[in-house]
């Protein structure tokens, strides 16, 4: 049994705690289920609160999702006209709440480069720190942090269905008068779905140097590198890296639609054994 520097026991059964720290100025409520889905991915979030002025009416939405997802909603007024004390309570909770040892991690949601060094901090402490933000996050805060999943990738992208009215013909008229065209009646238009919108930066470039760089780092003397191995080195290089911004929601996935680019094997399956995926440059 392994313990960590603060004295708390360490057990691979046991799930990781995290501290959910919200910042209600500089995040989107409509993210908050795909987003506290994702923090399930990494453990338990043992803390959830939220940081705002409740009084202000832009705070609707919020005050909605807070019961519903069993939010904890720390108020902060503003002291003065233009500047913003959320940052400072949830930079000093979150602070109280590092020095109770019992976290393994944070995820702190905001858009806000102010929290940057509150990131640095805390990993300085041997802490993971995940950061949720929009795409208009400043790199700083970005690079601070574990990994960071930009929001836009959590919203729930349902079609949105808007049928269109029928187009009448145009009446004949009584006397139509010399060479006018005799009007054709135009079927009624069927209803059009509209495709909800694609999460921002769905249209990028696949950043290929980067994944080769990854690819080669983690590779053996054959080039074959296992791709856990190559997507932990990924996301240390580039924290922001998510296949769900070019449309995959595996990084596997995203690799098997560029064989021209990259040759995937599969291993195992046999005596139990689950499989496992390894990715080679190709060329």
């Amino acid at each position: 049994m392994k313990s960590r520097p603060s004295g708390k026991p360490e057990s691979d059964d046991e799930q990781r705690r995290l501290a959910v720290l919200i910042d209600a100025d500089n995040a989107p409520p409509t993210a908050i289920e795909g987003l506290l889905a994702e923090v399930a991915k990494y453990g338990v979030a043992s803390v959830k609160r939220i940081y705002g002025d409740f009084t202000s009416t832009r705070m609707t939405q919020w005050k909605q999702a807070l019961l519903k997802h069993s939010i904890s909603p720390v108020q902060q007024f503003a002291y003065t006209s233009g500047k913003n004390a959320t940052d400072s309570s949830l930079i000093i909770d979150a602070m109280d709440l590092l020095y109770t040892n019992r976290f393994d991690g944070f995820c702190l949601v905001s858009s806000d480069s102010d929290f940057t060094r509150l990131a640095q901090r805390l990993r300085e402490e041997g802490l993971t720190v995940y950061g949720f933000g929009e795409r208009k996050t400043p790199d700083a805060f970005v690079q601070a942090c574990d990994k960071f999943i930009y929001t836009e990738v959590l919203r729930a992208q349902t079609p949105v269905v808007v049928p269109a009215k029928p187009v009448k013909s145009a009446p004949e008229p009584a006397k139509p008068k010399a060479k006018a065209k005799k009007s054709t009646p135009v079927a009624a238009a069927e209803p059009t779905a509209v495709p909800a919108p694609e999460p921002a930066g769905k249209s990028e470039a696949l950043p290929l140097d980067l994944i080769r760089q990854a690819i080669e780092e983690a590779s053996d003397d054959q080039g074959w590198a296992f791709l856990g191995t190559m997507g932990s080195y990924l996301n240390k290089i580039r924290p922001n890296f998510d296949p769900r911004l070019y449309g995959h929601k595996k990084l596997s996935d995203l690799l098997k639609q560029h064989p021209k680019h990259f040759e995937i094997q599969e291993r195992g399956g046999d005596g139990g054994t689950g499989k496992r995926i390894y990715v080679r440059i190709r060329g």
